[in-house]
């Protein structure tokens, strides 16, 4: 569809635009093979056993927006719950989760408060967190890096690995530039090649952060202004997932062996890239049809392959 039409800014394409996305939510397994997607629907047949030899698997969620009462969504912290209890009944038990930012609206200490019960009240497995805008509103992330950051760099990013793949937490929610695109800086990206610098070109990647590390729509501030100074140090492997969130809907590309996705919100959604004056909650959804819009995703990494098997799923 093109976002760009006039057809799309109409009322009447507006509502297209949003039954293909409630069409969408039905939810997609994705196949990464090559730097190429392939995709299967989760109602095929054979969705269920296409990853079968899959070595673990986790779940991403994001922009769950604790706080925000408003419509579309007057019980995010409902949505949220019911995406929680989605995510850790997968088909198998996700090895941990990710949240790919916004955790609060507006980050006030009642709300981080609120996060931290939901999750453990859920039984989720083990969740790591990078900071969204919303997070870092007021004391520059203090509250945010506090309850839920980790420990490994003065600036709140981090790596680890895990069976085989190699993880990277990034931040680029802080000292936004101008349009609101987000801000890796020169402190950080040294910090990238370095812990990249030591691995194997065959190592599987997946990189999470909460601005779209491509430029995705400039002119709403979604993407990330030095980002492309990280993709140099990222082109030399062979598989490379990025995951951010901050957009609220899916959005994919694929340059080389890097694959970018962006995620549902479990708050609400936003609009279409370029669709009407700009970025911010959609409200004239359909009575009924908000959970079309929420949702998880599940990554599996299959055993033997450089492949990640993405699925998308929406609480309807």
């Amino acid at each position: 569809m093109d976002h760009s039409s006039n057809d799309t800014e109409s009322p009447e394409g507006r509502r297209g635009f949003l039954r293909c996305m409630a069409m969408a939510g039905a939810g997609t397994l994705w196949l990464m093979k090559g730097g190429v997607l392939q995709a299967h629907g989760l109602a095929d047949g054979n969705a269920g056993t296409a990853v079968p030899d899959a070595t673990f698997s986790f779940v991403q969620v994001s922009d769950s927006h604790i706080g925000f009462h408003k419509e579309p969504n007057m019980d995010v912290a409902g949505s949220f719950r019911d995406c929680l209890a989605r995510a850790t009944h997968q088909r198998s038990r996700p090895d941990f989760i990710l949240h790919t930012g916004d955790l609060t609206h507006l980050s006030r200490p009642e709300e981080f408060d609120t996060v931290a019960q939901l999750v453990r009240d859920s039984g989720a497995p083990h969740t790591l967190y990078v900071p969204g805008e919303h997070d870092v509103i007021g004391d520059n992330g203090a509250e945010f890096f506090k309850r839920f950051g980790e420990k490994q760099a003065d600036g709140g990013w981090y790596s680890f690995d895990h069976r085989g793949v190699h993880f990277v937490g990034l931040i680029n929610v802080l000292n936004l530039k101008a349009g609101g695109l987000g801000f890796l800086g020169p402190d950080q990206l040294a910090w990238l090649k370095k812990d990249l610098a030591s691995l194997s070109a065959s190592t599987p990647l997946v990189v999470f952060a909460h601005m779209p590390l491509w430029n995705l729509y400039e002119s709403w501030g979604w993407g990330t202004d030095d980002s492309a100074e990280a993709m140099t140090y990222m082109k030399r492997f062979g598989s490379v997932t990025v995951l951010n969130g901050h957009v609220h809907q899916v959005q994919q590309k694929v340059e080389g062996t890097v694959t970018f996705h962006t995620a549902r919100s479990t708050a609400y959604p936003q609009p279409a890239p370029g669709v009407g004056p700009g970025p911010g909650p959609l409200k004239d959804i359909v009575a009924g049809s908000l959970k079309h819009y929420l949702g998880v995703r599940e990554v599996r990494h299959v055993r033997g392959a450089q492949t990640l098997a993405i699925a998308e799923e929406a609480l309807a």
